[in-house]
């Protein structure tokens, strides 16, 4: 299995409302993409975080393999959510992505 870790800081003009919002829409964005994208197995976008957090919120997906995380980074659903529910409102994003 392969697993793709990414954490945003959510951009600095955002008001605490607007950051809330835009974080219920990237959870359940994302978290809806089970299902639709062939090899996807597990998502679970984390929105609550510490204060000693650097981060805003994390996305944790669990995939059956590398082509499979290469067919999800390009399918158009995963595509529609990035392009309207995370890059617009998104400054900082750090990924790793690993073989368990």
């Amino acid at each position: 299995m392969t697993k793709h870790i990414i954490l945003w800081t959510l951009k600095d003009e955002l008001t605490a409302e607007e950051k809330a919002s835009v974080k219920a829409g990237i959870k359940e964005g994302l978290e809806g993409l089970v299902g639709q994208v062939p090899g996807l197995l597990e998502v679970h976008v984390q929105t609550d975080c510490l204060p000693s957090s650097t981060a805003d919120l994390m996305l944790d997906c669990t995939l059956t393999d590398e082509e499979a995380l290469k067919g999800y980074a390009v399918h158009p659903a995963h595509v529609a959510v990035a392009d309207s529910k995370v890059r617009p409102y998104t400054k900082i994003r750090s990924c790793l992505d690993f073989n368990v």
